[in-house]
């Protein structure tokens, strides 16, 4: 009878035996989840852009709505980019993305609810590969799974302060402090990435109440915050990028609930593409982060962190 494999078993005896491959110099087998992303990748690429160019002969579903053809392709291509990096390091995605499609020309009312949509889609699928993969085990990681919990709770208390008291305070003000703290996060990453800190539940609850109530006023800053406060309280790096996946889903799904009851309705147009190529992008970003090493990943958040911080602020000075 064959034993049981736990999430991760199956990705670290693909490891052992490409080491074992490479040290009697044979060729080194590529995963198959890398090949079959990889066919899948250019297969839509190849289909998208052969659209584009040829549009008076349609072999694809029209899923971009009133867009063009060359702008679907845009859109998948910046979603698949962007949420690569924010499934690896637990930031980036509406941080990038949500500027860049306003620069393209697509109006907010378009923007926010896709973004919200295809992020509550990728950061679940984020969190379950994490799991799959072994950077994290929701079942059994006690402390991994409370941080979960608490965090998306967070999110939905500071959504609704936010909402209520969103008229009294500058914001300003609040994105000044929201980058100040967001780049002391980074440099105490950076400071202390030989360090292994102690866990402090309080850390994170101060912080991610911040992100939620942050999140809400002004849709951004949640990743950063979350992850980078995770770590400086001393989670791991890997569990911290996991457990933000899964809480800032919650924190999408409820956003785009709040949205719904406002508005009534999402551009599938814009969304389509968007999650599209956003759920194709994680399975690949939860193959990174089990394949580096943990100081690697720490670093990764702490400079991504900082980076972060220090556009905020040239953000709010020019």
């Amino acid at each position: 009878m064959s034993a049981l494999r736990t999430p991760g078993t199956e990705g670290n005896a693909v490891d052992e035996s490409t080491q074992r491959l490479s040290k009697r110099g044979l060729r080194v087998v590529i995963p198959r989840r890398v090949r079959i992303w990889g066919v899948l990748v250019l297969a839509l690429t190849v289909l998208l852009g052969v659209q584009a160019l040829l549009p008076e002969f349609r072999f694809l579903p029209k899923i971009g709505g009133e867009m063009s053809d060359g702008a679907v392709l845009a859109v998948f291509f910046a979603a698949l980019l962007c949420e690569y990096i924010d499934s690896s390091l637990g930031m980036g995605y509406g941080t990038t993305l949500t500027p860049l499609l306003l620069l393209c020309g697509f109006e907010p009312l378009l923007i926010v609810p896709a973004v919200l949509f295809s992020e509550f889609c990728t950061g679940l699928s984020a969190a379950l590969l994490h799991h799959r993969d072994g950077n994290v085990n929701f079942l059994k990681d006690v402390r991994a799974r409370k941080t979960a919990i608490l965090l998306s709770a967070l999110s939905v208390v500071g959504a609704v302060a936010a909402a209520s008291i969103a008229l009294s305070i500058p914001k300003v003000w609040l994105k000044s402090i929201i980058a100040i703290i967001i780049l002391s996060v980074g440099f105490v990453i950076l400071m202390t990435i030989r360090r292994q800190l102690k866990f402090r539940s309080g850390h994170i609850v101060a912080l991610g109440a911040m992100a939620a109530f942050n999140k809400g006023l002004s849709g951004g800053g949640y990743g950063p915050l979350v992850t980078g406060g995770q770590v400086v309280s001393g989670m791991s790096a890997k569990h911290a990028v996991a457990v933000t996946s899964l809480a800032e889903s919650v924190t999408c799904l409820a956003g785009l609930a709040a949205y719904l009851l406002m508005h009534g309705s999402i551009a599938w147009g814009m969304a389509l593409p968007l999650t599209l190529g956003a759920m194709m992008s994680v399975p690949m970003a939860t193959l990174t982060i089990r394949r580096l090493p943990e100081r690697a990943v720490r670093a990764s958040i702490g400079f991504a962190t900082c980076t972060l911080g220090v556009l905020m602020v040239i953000k709010l000075i020019w």
